[in-house]
Parts: C-alpha cells; structure tokens; sequence
C-alpha cells in the first residue's frame, strides 16, 4: 500500500523516533516540521528568524507560515508526517493538497510528556516551555484527533511503552505487516 501517513500526539510523545522507524519500514518520505523548522533558523534565513521569535516562546508558528513550508516539500504519495497539521486549518489545507491514508495518535499522559522532555536537553524543552507547549497542544492540536476520527482515518496508540512496543503497537493500527 501506497501510505500518506500523519503522525500527532503531545510534544515528547515520540513522533520523531516512530517516523524515522515507519519511514524506513514502508519506504516513506519522512517530513518533520519541527525539522524543517530548524533547518530554517540554522541558515539564518528570514523565515527562519521568523520561526525562532515563535517556537522560543512555546507558540505554534503561524498556520500560514507552516503550510506554506511543509506543501513546498511534500511528495504526490508516500509521505509520513510528524508535527504537521497541528490545527484544524492546516488539516484543511492539507487535505486540499492530498489524500490522507490514516492518522496515528500517539496518545502519551502529560506527566510521561514533562517526564521525556526533560532529559533531552534541547532549548525549547526547559519546563516553562513545555507547560507552554502541552497547553498549546490541548488547546489547538488536540481537536485534530475528533477531525481526524469523523473522517475515519485515526489510529489510536498508547505512546507511553518501549520505542519497540509502540512501533509494534504502530504497525498493528495500520495493518501493515513488518518486513
């Protein structure tokens, strides 16, 4: 199958493994907003001055300003998603642009969330900025798992076990049988 996956879940609730697993498993092109969005304050590019003035503070960059980004760069198929859509209006622009196969929900408590991103070490990981991110999150990307169910393309995993039993959880939701 021909797979045009989203992966959404709270920040820390380990999208960014699981795509790289899924991406190497079905063959897919991975695109990682969060990384694209880096990519674009380490060039030190307008935009990427942009987007650091926004994710330094723990706010989503601009629907329009993200969208713009990630449509530039997606394939016609084949493609895996991690941090993008993150509201309903990039979900729409999304399905404008293409055909969405399934949706999967790493679902992962808020404490595990706080618990995963303190030992990262990363800038935007500090506690300040996480409370920031998980409200974000609740408050703006969390109505995509009742969009996504209405449409009958979400997939529902606890994100909360081993690296491998979430990628077996993963590719049990989807159907798809490992290599």
């Amino acid at each position: 199958m021909d797979w045009n996956l989203i992966l959404i879940g709270p920040p820390g609730a380990g999208k960014g493994t699981q795509a790289v697993r899924l991406r190497d498993e079905l063959g897919l092109v991975h695109l990682s907003t969060g990384d694209l969005l880096r990519d674009h304050m380490a060039r030190a590019t307008e935009l990427g001055a942009r987007v650091k003035r926004f994710m330094d503070s723990g706010r989503l960059v601009p629907d329009a300003l993200v969208t713009e980004l990630l449509l530039s760069e997606l394939p016609a198929s084949g493609f895996l998603l991690d941090g993008f859509p993150r509201t309903p209006a990039q979900a729409d622009a999304l399905a404008a642009a293409d055909d969405v196969t399934a949706v999967v929900l790493l679902d992962v408590p808020d404490a595990a969330v706080i618990d995963r991103l303190a030992g990262r070490g990363r800038e935007d990981d500090r506690a300040e900025i996480v409370a920031e991110r998980l409200r974000v999150y609740h408050e703006q990307t969390e109505p995509l798992v009742d969009y996504y169910a209405a449409l009958g393309l979400l997939r529902r995993v606890d994100g909360s076990g081993s690296t491998d039993e979430v990628f077996v959880a993963v590719l049990d939701a989807l159907g798809a049988v490992p290599a």
